[in-house]
């Protein structure tokens, strides 16, 4: 009798320090160990791993456009070009056709271990994004890619690309040309409620390595300013870090620098809570340790892991050796893109024929009715391109950059054929 009450005691001690649903140990998540990451079983995890980039934020150069070049352009182009209703009917199909299982499958086989995803906060509100007014697809598109990478055995990181206000004050963060986010509540309000809600979600999901807050805050083109933007980045952080931690004290989050995720000096006296590691980008200068000596002292001051989120965009020997300076000095990395029009990626789209057109009008002077009327080009020629890259954009059509790939010592021979 004693024996079965304390097998009902500890059976009631079990539920009630368990929430409702299946809560995986810690030991299922990736952990911080000093400056290192621990894999579910405790061995040392260095990232290694490519970017899901332009799948949903969408960014002009990987459609070959240049005045087109944030998410807002591209749409306002696409509406000019064939109408909003048949820009809407391509942003659904493409989100469909970007990035799939295949996809995710032949990067786990060259030897990823984990995919960034850059995201929108707008797939998680109410907003005019990517073919959708309302009921937006972010859960659904991130639901589908966590299936596919434990399928796989590859970790994900999430990205908020684009915040807010915007972060950065530049095309890549679909912003109004200035980091507004840093001067207005109701911006910061909206980014803490989103990352709440997405913290919620996936609190008990093993397969998210991480939430990383924001992609490089902070453009270095406003320098009248800089010095009071640079300094409101760590209490900006803190209220995303307070916000994830209200539902989800299991996943770490990353923060990087300002200025190109370049800076780290604004984040010196920062007391984030556990657990918390950096990430830093780079593209261009030397491949060499004292390249990048600041953030390994930054790393070192601070004993948490540092991480290069995006590297990529040069000669295959600059990635090999650079590959090598980071393997060499306990830094994982992510390289970008996976996927864009023309290579200097993992595989490449192939422009469709007509593509010419769609690039031409996107490059045309449209400031007034009367210039998108002249520049408008054939409508059925037009949205035969459109519909194209959708078919040309599909892993099965993609061709595979060999010469990219083992640059960072992946493999593509033994990848899935194509």
């Amino acid at each position: 009798m004693k024996k079965l009450l304390y097998i009902f005691c500890l059976l009631a001690l079990t539920a009630a320090c368990t929430p409702a649903g299946h809560t995986p140990a810690p030991a299922d998540f990736v952990r911080i160990a000093g400056a290192h990451l621990l894999a579910p079983g405790g061995d040392t995890l260095r990232i290694k791993g490519t970017n899901l980039g332009n799948w949903l934020n969408p960014e002009g150069y990987m459609f070959g456009f240049g005045k087109a070049n944030s998410a807002r352009f591209i749409n306002e182009m696409f509406c000019q070009l064939a109408g909003p209703d048949y820009a809407a009917a391509f942003w659904r199909a493409f989100k469909d056709a970007y990035i799939t299982r295949d996809d995710i499958r032949f990067i786990r086989q060259t030897g990823c271990n984990t995919v960034r995803l850059p995201f929108h906060y707008k797939l998680f509100t109410d907003e005019d994004y990517m073919g959708l007014t309302a009921a937006q697809d972010g859960f659904a598109r991130i639901d589908s890619l966590v299936g596919w990478c434990r399928e796989e055995g590859l970790f994900i990181i999430l990205d908020m690309h684009d915040a807010p206000g915007g972060q950065t004050g530049d095309n890549i963060d679909d912003s109004y040309g200035y980091p507004w986010l840093f001067e207005s509540d109701a911006s910061q309000q909206c980014y803490a409620d989103v990352w709440r809600k997405i913290a919620n979600r996936y609190k008990n999901e093993p397969v998210i390595l991480g939430y990383e807050l924001l992609n490089e805050p902070i453009a270095p083109y406003f320098e009248a300013q800089l010095d009071t933007l640079n300094s409101r980045l760590a209490a900006l952080y803190k209220r995303g870090i307070d916000a994830i931690r209200e539902v989800d004290r299991r996943h770490i989050i990353l923060v990087g620098g300002a200025q190109w995720n370049g800076n780290f000096r604004p984040l010196a006296e920062a007391a984030f809570d556990d657990p918390v590691m950096y990430t830093c980008h780079r593209y261009g200068g030397e491949p060499t340790p004292d390249a990048i000596r600041e953030f390994i002292l930054f790393r070192d001051s601070v004993n948490r892991p540092m991480y290069m989120g995006e590297i990529g965009h040069n000669r295959p020997e600059w990635m090999s050796e650079f590959c090598r300076t980071m393997n060499d000095n306990n830094i994982g990395w992510t390289f970008w893109p996976y996927k864009k029009l023309n290579g200097s990626s993992f595989v490449a789209i192939t422009p469709p024929t007509d593509w010419p057109l769609v690039v031409a009008f996107a490059e045309a002077p449209r400031a007034t009715y009367r210039e998108i009327r002249e520049a408008r080009p054939d409508q059925a020629a037009a949205r035969r391109a459109m519909n194209d890259f959708i078919v040309a954009c599909q892993w099965r059509n993609t061709v595979i950059q060999t010469a990219y790939i083992e640059a960072i010592g992946l493999h593509a021979a033994g990848a899935m054929s194509q």
